[in-house]
């Protein structure tokens, strides 16, 4: 074990007073398995967990509120949030195991680092964790690694569920730090590795998430979170699909669509939503949403069935919002 420094403030103001090479630490289900690999190294830790930013209150909107320091466990399980975006809720219990749930929290889950096992040992070349040193995943074992938005410098898959439905949902960030507070797009929020895949998100030095917003939506029984891994509980997607569609006489009044294990961030693409709006729901539609979503695709060297796989998830998902029937998440899916 690395030495390091810590400190508990109890102020957001102490808080973003924070020396060099300085790590937040909130529920530590990243931080600390990335300190135990070596692959980070601060030389402080700020513990956050006695600042007050765990309520999940209802907005003058309509909308919601959660705290970035609630937990996901407890977030999923709040009454407003099964009551209201019952999307959000299925989406975070398809994440991790109930352990992990109980003690992450929702700001941890928006900027967790990728579970790339190239970027997790230090001996391996990885351009996210030492900038310039290259790749391994490239051309490497990389059956998990995204086919879009990546780049020559990386091909890393975002990991998180809870993110994709927020995404899907059109949350905003709330932040606070140096220079004051601003509020992000959640859309917006996670980079595109390019040439800097080191850079994961827009977070400036000493900024703290402080909260994520929900707009008022309402989708009824038309939301599915579908998830497709190697085994039902405590893996990650391999292709997920987050959807949610406003429904008027058989009609697509407005669609919400998200995915998750196919892209460098949480992917969205406002013309496949586009395309949806306004139609009757068949497959032939949700095919051609699936090819808009999918467009640009790149594969590598073992993760091509993705970009065969992915389709197939797009397609049921969609089917099973426009339906009314979500996915269960203790259910099993067989393709």
């Amino acid at each position: 074990m690395r030495q390091f420094s810590y400190s508990r403030p109890d102020t957001l103001d102490a808080a973003q007073r924070i020396p060099e090479h300085t790590r937040y630490l909130a529920g530590g289900t990243n931080l600390i398995d990335l300190m135990k690999s070596d692959v980070e190294r601060p030389k402080h830790v700020v513990d956050l967990n006695a600042l007050s930013m765990s309520q999940i209150e209802e907005r003058p909107d309509g909308g919601l509120r959660i705290g970035a320091l609630a937990t996901n466990a407890d977030t999923a399980a709040h009454p407003l949030v099964t009551e209201r975006y019952p999307l959000l809720a299925s989406a975070i219990l398809a994440g991790a195991s109930p352990q992990i749930r109980n003690r992450a929290t929702n700001g941890g889950n928006l900027n967790q680092r990728t579970r790339c096992h190239y970027f997790y040992d230090p001996d391996m070349a990885c351009n996210k964790r030492s900038p310039g040193t290259g790749c391994s995943a490239k051309g490497g074992r990389n059956r998990i690694m995204a086919i879009l938005g990546t780049s020559e410098a990386c091909i890393a898959t975002f990991p998180s569920d809870m993110c994709v439905a927020l995404a899907a949902m059109n949350a905003t960030v709330n932040l606070t730090g140096p220079e004051g507070e601003r509020s992000v797009p959640l859309r917006d929020y996670h980079r595109l590795p390019e040439n800097t895949p080191w850079q994961d998100n827009i977070l400036r030095a000493g900024e703290i998430v402080t909260s994520i917003d929900l707009p008022p939506l309402s989708f009824g029984p038309h939301h599915t979170y579908l998830k497709i891994r190697d085994r039902l509980s405590f893996a990650f997607a391999i292709v997920s699909v987050a959807a949610g569609l406003q429904m008027e006489n058989n009609t697509i009044r407005k669609a919400c669509i998200a995915m998750g294990g196919v892209g460098t961030k949480p992917w969205c693409v406002p013309e496949a939503e586009a395309l949806l709006d306004g139609k009757t729901p068949s497959p032939s539609l949700f095919r051609d949403a699936a090819d808009c979503l999918l467009q640009g695709a790149v594969t590598d060297r073992d993760n091509a069935a993705k970009l065969k796989l992915a389709p197939r998830v797009i397609i049921r998902a969609l089917s099973q919002a426009a339906a009314g029937t979500p996915q269960s998440q203790t259910q099993k899916t067989i393709f």
